[in-house]
Order: C-alpha cells, then structure tokens, then sequence
C-alpha cells in the first residue's frame, strides 16, 4: 500500500508532542487547475522546503505541493538530532573514495550544521537549536573504536570531540549501559516541526507557493499530474524521501521507506537529572540504535524501535518502553503521555542518493537517519544546481549508493531479513 496513507489519516499530523508543543497554522489550499512554474517541488519537508526558500530567494518562480500537510513526514516527527557527517565514518569514505573526495564531504556535512542552525535563527527561533550531541558505547570494544575515531578527526580534520570513558560518560548521561562515548559540541538537537513549519514560512514569504493535500500521481516529463490539476515546471524535485511512492524507478530502486518510533514521558520535573543532567541528545552504538533527548519541557523523547514493513506495529509502545527501560531503569514506569511513528527512508550504503534521476528531474533522499543536517543541505544544493551552481550538487551525488538487490519489488523482504538478524546481534549483545 502507499506509504502515504498507510499509517496516516490524510492531513491529520500525528499525536506527537512535536504536533501538541508547535504552533501549527490554518492547512494550506491544495492545487486545482494548472500551475506554471520554473521549478516543481514534490515533499514541503526540509529538503523541498530548503530547496523553495533557495530558489525563491533567487527570483525563481516555485510551486511546492504536499500529499498532507508541511513537515507530515519525517521532518515533523524525527529525533531533532543535528549530527555531524555521515551514517558511514570518514575512515570508511576515505577508504572508497579517496582522501579529497572524502574531505570535501565532509566539509559539506559541516556546513549543513551550520545552515541548519544559521535557518532555525533567521526563521524558527522557537525550534531551540542547542548545541551538544554524544554517542555512546555498549561495549569496552566499541569506546575503543571510539576513542580511536575522535583521534582521527582531530589529527586529519582538526575537529574537536571529547571522549569519555564509562563514569565521565554516567556523569552526563545516567544510563548503566554505556562503556563510554563521545561528547560533540559542534552537533546540536532542535524541536523538528516548528524548524520545518519555520522553514514554510520563509520559503512563502520569499515568494514560494506551498499546495497541500495535493498528492502527486505522475510524472510527465517535467510536469507533475495531481488528482485535480498538474504544475507545469522547467525543472522538478523530488524530496518525499520514504514517503515518495513510485514516481521515479531509480530512486525507488535506491530508497527504502523504513517506519522508527518515539515515545514522549510525562514531564520529569527534577527527576529529569536521573537521565540526563546536560541538554544534549543522545544516540548509540546499537545497530537498531536509541536516539534521544530532553524536551524544553523536561520529558523524555525517546526513539529506538524500527520496523521494516509499510504498516506499523500493532503495538508500538510495549517494545519501545521496554527498551527505554533497560537503559534508565531509574524511571520504570514513568507515565508515557505521547507515543507516534514515522516513516524515513534508507539505502543499502546508509548514505544518502542525491542524483539526476531524468533529463529536469532531481532526486534526494535516503539520508538513513541523519536527514536533520544532510537534507536541508541537499535541498539547497539541489537548488543551487538548478540555478547554475552545481558544485555541492556535484559533490553530494558522488556519495556510493547502489540499488537494491532486485530493485524496488525484492528490497522489502532482503532488508527485513538482514535487519531482524542485526537486531537480533543487538539483543544478544554482539
């Protein structure tokens, strides 16, 4: 079934705080008739919004139109993580690209922190972009590789983390768990809709026209086919990530829609520094990994179960809270007031596609987890390539992503079965 509907009511964003703390506007016209423009966008979530305001900015004529409602998909409901570089390390870029190739990445991936921060300043203020991410470690074995890691960057990059062993790591983060981990001060964690709602507001006031409730069917060349009207464009992107349903083959055969869940607890009050006694996020080295982090107003936001069918779980909340209960034991049983999914999309590489998917036709998506920074900087970039700068272009679509074993029709069944097999090395502690 069509990602899009098959877990959502159409236009009605999930019963997350992210929706309940955000101040969410009138919904949007969908389109009717025909709308010329100079570029279509497909998705109003980081990517096609950072890609509008671009382009917008620079006098280009812009229809964006979204199946639901701006920041519905996983832009709205995501952990808020701002992370630095890649879902594959700099060592292993190196290794398949080469040192200049790698470096350049990585700049790119740099800059998209500070896009990310730079937009939620000029735009979303109340998306609190704050500064602090660490990853922690479950074995001695990992921290190793860790520690090792944080040396590499500062040696090759100049870049500046902090490890922490076991009790340094408890005094910030009072999970049990953790052998250790690495504090990141350049990385930083935001409320995600209210940067994406911000991010809307920009792109419409510098011109950029938004159409919700307005699903594409088809793709005609340049022109996009909805239910009631068609946008006639002279270029178009595509930026649904997981939640684009068919509407190009290559990128279909390379991005994988994959469901992640969060849960919400009840305000904590002082027992917020049981968990955590900085405001930083938190993710970890579980190959099915936790993510989370404190809301402004001191709850637990905490992400961790995955699902790799289209519809979600019967029971998404069992699972989660008891994985929520293993590393803070201290809070069993605390009231869980909001619980909520989403659906994001991931390649075999882990590293997003970024291509040319047809003559005028520009594709994003697949960022695997790390869509907060590398989306809104592939907006961009798309933009920027359409304008006649295709340098971040360019670089970003060298990232290695290789289609699915058997293409769109086998990927679901392939993935399922190597995920279950790493979640289940998680479970046994491998």
């Amino acid at each position: 079934m069509n990602p899009l509907y098959r877990n959502d009511d159409p236009g009605i964003y999930p019963p997350s705080w992210y929706a309940a703390s955000a101040l969410i506007g009138a919904e949007r016209a969908p389109l009717r008739g025909t709308e010329k423009a100079d570029v279509a966008i497909v998705g109003a979530g980081y990517t096609g919004l950072s890609a509008a305001l671009t382009l917008a900015e620079r006098g280009l004529s812009v229809a964006v139109i979204e199946a639901h409602r701006v920041g519905f998909g996983a832009s709205g409901r995501n952990g808020g993580h701002v992370t630095s570089g890649f879902n594959k390390d700099q060592q292993w870029l190196s290794r398949k690209l080469g040192d200049g190739p790698a470096r350049a990445l990585w700049d790119l991936a740099e800059e998209a922190k500070e896009l990310v921060g730079d937009l939620c300043a000029t735009h979303a203020p109340d998306a609190r972009f704050t500064r602090g991410v660490m990853h922690g470690d479950w074995t001695e074995a990992d921290a190793d590789d860790s520690r090792r890691y944080a040396d590499w960057l500062a040696r090759k990059y100049d870049y500046r983390t902090q490890f922490l062993d076991g009790p340094e790591f408890r005094e910030i983060c009072r999970s049990p768990v953790y052998a250790g981990g690495v504090l990141d001060m350049s990385a930083a964690h935001v409320h995600p809709l209210r940067f994406v709602l911000g991010l809307a507001t920009g792109a419409e006031a510098a011109g950029a026209q938004i159409f919700e409730r307005t699903e594409a069917t088809r793709i005609e060349g340049t022109t996009i086919v909805t239910p009631e009207g068609r946008v006639e464009a002279k270029h178009v992107i595509l930026a649904g990530n997981g939640y684009l349903p068919g509407l190009s083959r290559p990128y279909a055969a390379r991005v994988m829609p994959i469901n992640s869940f969060i849960a919400a607890t009840e305000p904590l009050g002082d027992r917020a520094a049981e968990v955590l006694s900085r405001d930083v996020a938190v993710s970890d080295s579980r190959f099915v990994v936790n993510y989370y982090r404190l809301s402004e107003d001191k709850r637990l936001l905490f992400g961790g179960r995955e699902s790799y069918s289209i519809g979600y779980p019967v029971d998404i909340l069992t699972a989660l809270r008891a994985r929520m209960e293993r590393l803070f034991p201290q809070i069993a049983g605390v009231n869980i007031d909001y619980h909520w999914g989403g659906t994001l999309g991931i390649t075999m590489s882990r590293l997003p596609y970024i291509s040319r998917v047809a003559p005028g036709v520009l594709a994003a998506g697949g960022f695997s987890g790390h869509g907060v920074a590398l989306s809104t900087l592939s907006g961009k970039a798309m933009a920027e390539a359409i304008a006649g700068d295709a340098g971040r272009f360019d670089t970003l679509s060298t990232l290695p992503v290789t289609p699915f074993p058997g293409g769109a029709a086998a990927r679901a069944p392939l993935l399922t079965l190597a995920m279950t097999w790493y979640a289940l090395r998680d479970r046994l502690g491998f």
